[in-house]
Order: structure tokens, then sequence, then C-alpha cells
């Protein structure tokens, strides 16, 4: 029994430590070059997993190949559920509506309309020219996405919240 008394203080605090990483954060790290210039590589991040998704956030998903998770990826959120999203000369419409797109690197290359689902979104890199995304890999449906990130942990010169340039 006193062996009990003394374990218990750490079984619950490894169990809280289990759950906060579960369930609401965990770190990341960036790889590749498909969001630079906001991320260069490398970096470590805070991964969200509680909270709304909106236009503009940075995400990771899971890249699913032929019914597996064959990747992860981190991409910004462009198209919302039951939107139509097209990219014409090089402009990006919502529902007809050109977009403001001030994170692309590059071009964006044209891609025919997508209506998305009640369940789904359309994900693009901010290096456009290199970045695996929507236009390649289609809509990535919402149970897929891990959660979203905007905290720089590492490189210490890094640290902080990543600010969004549309507010």
């Amino acid at each position: 029994m006193k062996i009990l008394k003394e374990i218990l203080p750490y079984a619950i605090i490894l169990l809280v430590v289990f759950l906060i990483r579960t369930f609401l954060v965990t770190p990341i790290k960036v790889n590749g070059q498909s969001m630079y210039d906001t991320l260069s590589g490398n970096e470590i991040m805070l991964l969200y997993r509680i909270g709304e998704i909106e236009r503009y956030d940075m995400v990771v998903a899971d890249l699913i190949v032929d019914g597996k998770k064959d990747d992860t990826l981190i991409k910004r959120i462009y198209g919302l559920p039951g939107e139509t999203i097209k990219c014409e000369n090089g402009v990006i419409y919502i529902n007809d509506h050109k977009i403001e797109d001030p994170y692309a690197t590059n071009e964006t290359s044209d891609f025919e309309a997508v209506t998305l689902g009640d369940d789904e979104y359309f994900l693009l890199g901010d290096n456009r020219s290199i970045s695996l995304d929507s236009r390649i890999i289609g809509p990535v449906k919402e149970k897929d996405i891990e959660g979203r990130t905007d905290f720089v942990i590492f490189p210490f010169d890094k640290f902080g919240v990543i600010k969004s340039e549309i507010e």
C-alpha cells in the first residue's frame, strides 16, 4: 500500500502528460520547403488538436494513399467545406470571387474548379512550385486533419506565433 501511495502521483502526472499530448497539443517537426518562406524546414512547432479551422490557418494533415496514411503534410487552408475553388491565370477564386493570396512565394498554377464536400478542405503550400497539395492530391477530409499550427518553439530565434498577414 505504501508503494502505491508513492507511485500514484507519478502515474497521475504521466497520465495527464499523455492526455495533453494526445488530445490538446503536441510538438511536430516541419520537413521540406513547401511552406517556404513562412517556414523553412526543420522548425519544431506546436500542433493544436482543438479549435476551429479557418481560411489561411496552417494545418497538419495526413496524406492518405490507397486508404492508408502515407505521410504528414503542413499546408494552409484555402477552401472551406461547401465552397468552390479554382485558379485562373494565377488568380484564386472562391465561389467566383477573387481572394487575396499573400502567402504564395510564386505563381499558383491554374486548376479546374473543385466543389468541396461538407467535410472537405482545399490545402495549398506557400511555395506553390514544389508543394504537394490539394491541386495534386485533391481535397482533404476533415478527419484527416490532425490540427492547426502557428507557434514555433525551435529554432529559438523564430520562437513565437507566426503572424497572419491577413487580420
